[in-house]
């Protein structure tokens, strides 16, 4: 299939769960019509056993394979494609997780894979009423496609959400905390897998009962990026991009802070979602996470900081905000329904087989699809590429509440293929056409 410059296609109508699952082996569906895309090719396409609102994704290389693991949105668990032909990706199997409980997030390194298990509501399909499971799970996937559980660590509260494992000893964890407001940063110690404990934690002034009121809304989304020597976390901390010295990981301390709410986002929004630190250029990437519906909020956005003093951390640009396909029936995409602005972002660059941080940005923008983004010029960067999944016949899930495609995480691996959810999709995987694609480092 040959990549073109701009291509349409026709429109047409305490737990302790066992990992055993149900290997199918099913080949890969036939890429659904109806997508749209400017210097983006559509590669290939699975329906992941038909569990739509595929969510986070993660991914390994083993013996030659590669296995992208990931959670899912409507359903309980976690699912294991094989992606070594990314024409025919392959879903292998679902490890079953806990009902009535948020299973949407994973991170692994090595042969550790961490799963979030949180509290999850009514308006995403749980039931109140009836009992959750909370914390993290921690998995042995030596065996890639039979996880093996190795432990269960509670908060004693809602659970955990974006974690990140860089490898080594220690997870970080966006957690809840029994007497503490919104999720803080726990640092989970790992040394032994089978008996994980806290290691340090650390949270924003305000968040903790009894503390005055900080500038609020306070609450840590998640991830932690980890800088190379160890020693320092960039991370999106409502309502701040904050630099952490975790030199000491028992007493992490503030080394500096950029506030972005007020201007950015209502309050009880995560006015800073994503923190992408591009360590060898001393820059930050942050963005926003759209929440209402048809940009019934505050303006999201994503841009770019200079890291180099991170105790001055200083806003240097924005990103121009997407624009409808030419032809389109809605002026602008806060029309279009459902969620408009940013979200996920790749972030897994702790693993080797993601993609190194260069001169793009790959960011999925809900009811916008993925967009991507060239920072060539930090001072000045430029959309350069877009893809947007087909409109969906019927709802996944209960959101959004109107029917549309809400895209939702990204990952790009070292052979260059693009790896995109959407709450009323499965797995769409997709190449880059466009200017500075960065040349593969694996085949």
């Amino acid at each position: 299939m040959r990549a073109m410059k701009y291509l349409q296609c026709a429109a047409m109508g305490a737990v302790a769960v066992a990992a055993v699952g149900v290997a199918t082996e099913s080949h890969a569906d036939s890429i659904p019509p109806g997508w749209e895309a400017h210097n983006m090719e559509p590669m290939g396409y699975s329906g992941l056993d038909n569990r739509k609102g595929a969510f986070k994704v993660a991914i390994k290389k083993v013996n030659g394979r590669w296995y992208l693991y990931m959670g899912h949105l409507w359903h309980y668990g976690w699912s294991i494609v094989d992606v070594t032909d990314p024409r025919d990706p392959k879903f292998v199997k679902t490890v079953p997780g806990p009902g009535n409980t948020w299973t949407i997030q994973m991170t692994l390194h090595d042969n550790i894979m961490v799963t979030a298990l949180e509290k999850s509501s009514l308006a995403w399909g749980a039931d109140p009423n009836k009992p959750n499971e909370e914390g993290v799970l921690i998995w042995d996937i030596s065996d890639p496609i039979n996880p093996r559980q190795l432990s269960h660590w509670k908060t004693g509260a809602s659970g955990t959400h974006r974690n990140s494992y860089p490898g080594g000893k220690y997870v970080y964890l966006s957690a809840g905390a029994p007497g503490f407001s919104s999720n803080i940063l726990v640092i989970l110690d790992i040394g032994d897998p089978a008996r994980p404990r806290e290691a340090g934690r650390w949270w924003m002034p305000g968040q903790k009962a009894g503390e005055p009121k900080g500038e609020g809304p306070e609450g840590f989304h998640g991830p932690a990026s980890i800088s190379p020597d160890g020693k320092m976390a960039a991370m999106a901390y409502s309502p701040a991009a904050v630099n952490l010295d975790i030199s000491d990981v028992a007493n992490p301390k503030l080394i500096g802070k950029l506030t972005f709410s007020p201007p950015f986002v209502s309050v009880g929004a995560p006015s800073l979602h994503s923190a992408l630190p591009l360590w060898d250029r001393n820059l930050l990437y942050v963005n926003s996470e759209a929440i209402a519906e048809r940009c019934n909020e505050a303006l999201n956005f994503a841009g770019l900081v200079d890291n180099r003093n991170p105790e001055r951390p200083r806003l240097i640009s924005l990103f121009p905000l997407p624009v409808p396909p030419k032809g389109a029936s809605y002026k602008n995409f806060c029309e279009k329904g459902g969620r408009f602005g940013p979200h996920n972002v790749n972030q897994e660059i702790h693993l080797p087989d993601v993609e190194k941080p260069g001169n793009l940005i790959y960011l999925t923008y809900f009811n916008a699809g993925l967009r991507v983004y060239d920072i060539k010029d930090p001072l000045l960067p430029v959309e350069t590429g877009w893809f947007i999944p087909p409109q969906p016949s019927a709802h996944a899930g209960p959101l959004p509440r109107d029917l549309v495609t809400q895209t939702e995480d990204v990952l790009v691996d070292t052979r260059g293929y693009i790896y995109v959810t959407d709450k009323q999709w499965g797995l769409w995987i997709l190449r880059y056409a466009g200017p500075d694609q960065p040349a593969p480092t694996d085949r």
